[in-house]
């Protein structure tokens, strides 16, 4: 009984155990069987990655080509006695920010900094920044193989922002040079460089946009009448310390210096900014060369059209570039080929101009000495020349602002509503000061409506108006009374040319067409 029993409990213990078993199977089956459903789903195929590993293989390649002809720049600044003067330095405006790391000059201190370049020749020229290697007593260059060499200056070009930089030896990796030109909004690029002490940095973005310039653009770096504006801006993340590093194309072609970023804090926020590599080629040619920048010049200063300057030549399209006036001295090419302040600068040598940039491009590259035929609109008519550029001066000449001291504070003698301006005639005093010659002492302007039409076409206190140039025939103005018969014969919202005679701080006076449209 008591066997029967015990068998009992046995056969029961074995079913039991039996059961748990085959559950236990079948839990871990439908376990595993669920999770490949989960699974399978959500994995791609090989041909939905394919592109994307084509892509990535693609940056991998750029960045193992590349980066070998990439170089770390360190640069020291011995110590100099601090300066004396109490003045507060100067802050960079706020938004746009190059590169620079160099201390406050007045610090007694060594200081060092550093940035980044490449490599163009295999007997080691260096490309990188004005601004990087500025004021540098001694200039480091390390290779991705930890190679460090002491590195000479070549050559320096603040307009450009270019610098040449060499090292002594033979065989160094290089890069290769691309057509920026042919680079389209959009297109991928690589930047690489050395931001915030880490070495050989490799980002990617696009090309965001051509042609950048203006005043905010080139803030903190030194512009003058010749400086570039003519930057390619990106959005692959650039920072301090990637200054002179190479923006890449997809096909491994340097495109650009990478040079500075548009941001409040001074670190990347999605703007950045390099110089077209066929400029830096260029410089980079002289410097070399000639052991200075050869800058040919047409002679003129120029702006980008309005609507008022496309209406006045006679342009459908808001385009071109405006002669301003001319630079330098009174004998230069644009003057001897017959080009006149107005005239808006359609095409050179069959190319299409159409705006500043374009032109400052294509321009330099050519050189001194050469001859170039330009095409522009003049009140309708369609102008051509053959100009032979000329080098620009050593030094300069920039226009400066108007002098408030050569202003009258007087009450003006005469309001000319319709312009949005108060004028007064010319003083003795100012004739004297300035030399004027008769045909320029017409009304001097001192004082511009905020909303007026005067304010808009840039016309400014200190400028004197000494014509009506269009509509024709062109009056001359020497009294409010010339003025107001030359306006009576126009309605609001017609256009009329003025010229006008700047005075310059430095006691130069610079001629220049305004156009405008009269009572808005």
């Amino acid at each position: 009984m008591a066997i029967s029993k015990a068998h009992a409990r046995i056969a029961a213990a074995a079913v039991t155990a039996f059961a748990c078993g085959v559950l236990f199977a079948s839990a871990a089956d439908f376990t595993e069987h669920a999770g490949a459903q989960q699974q399978q789903p959500n994995r791609p195929t090989a041909s939905e990655v394919q592109p994307l590993v084509e892509t990535s293989n693609a940056f991998v390649r750029i960045a193992e080509s590349v980066t070998p002809a990439v170089v770390s720049i360190e640069t020291t600044r011995e110590a100099r006695p601090a300066a004396r003067s109490r003045q507060r330095p100067q802050p960079v405006p706020p938004g746009f920010e190059d590169f620079r790391q160099f201390g406050d000059p007045r610090e007694s201190q060594p200081q060092e900094a550093s940035g980044s370049g490449f490599i163009v020749t295999k007997d080691g020229y260096i490309l990188t920044n004005n601004h990087v290697v500025e004021d540098a007593d001694r200039v480091t260059v390390t290779l991705t193989d930890h190679r460090s060499f002491r590195a000479r200056v070549i050559g320096r070009d603040p307009q450009t922002d270019v610098a040449v930089i060499k090292i002594e030896g033979t065989e160094f990796p290089t890069v290769a040079l691309g057509d920026d030109e042919r680079t389209r909004i959009g297109d991928w690029v690589v930047a690489i460089g050395n931001p915030l002490g880490l070495d050989f940095t490799v980002t990617a973005g696009i090309v965001s946009a051509k042609g950048r310039g203006g005043a905010g653009v080139l803030a903190g770096l030194r512009r003058d009448q010749y400086a570039i504006t003519d930057l390619i801006q990106t959005d692959a993340a650039i920072n301090p310390g990637n200054s002179g590093g190479p923006l890449v194309n997809i096909r491994g072609e340097v495109i650009g210096i990478n040079n500075s970023i548009a941001s409040p804090t001074g670190f990347y926020t999605g703007y950045g900014f390099a110089i077209p590599i066929s400029l830096a080629r260029t410089v980079m040619d002289d410097l070399v060369k000639h052991g200075r920048v050869r800058r040919a010049v047409l002679g003129i200063e120029i702006t980008d059209v309005t609507a008022e300057d496309a209406a006045v030549a006679g342009i459908k399209t808001i385009t071109g570039v405006k002669v301003e006036a001319f630079s330098g001295a009174n004998e230069n090419p644009a003057r001897r080929a017959g080009i006149e302040p107005n005239d808006v600068i359609v095409a050179i040598d069959g190319r299409s101009i159409d705006r500043v940039s374009a032109l400052q491009r294509y321009i330099r590259t050519k050189s001194p000495g050469e001859t170039v035929q330009v095409e522009a609109m003049r009140y309708g008519a369609r102008k051509k020349f053959s100009v032979r550029l000329t080098e620009a001066p050593s030094t300069p000449l920039v226009a400066a602002a108007t002098p408030s001291d050569a202003v009258n504070d007087k009450a003006a003698a005469e309001t000319q509503g319709r312009l949005g301006v108060s004028l007064e005639p010319v003083s003795a005093e100012i004739v004297r000061q300035f030399n004027l010659a008769e045909a320029d002492r017409g009304l001097l302007v001192i004082n511009v409506s905020v909303n007026g039409p005067a304010r808009r076409a840039r016309l400014g206190p200190s400028d004197i108006i000494v014509e009506v140039v269009y509509p024709q025939p062109r009056r001359a103005v020497h009294t409010a009374a010339d003025l107001r018969a030359a306006l009576s014969r126009l309605r609001d919202g017609e256009l009329v040319s003025l010229r006008v005679v700047q005075l310059t701080r430095d006691g130069r006076t610079l001629s220049r067409i305004v156009n405008l449209r009269v009572g808005e």
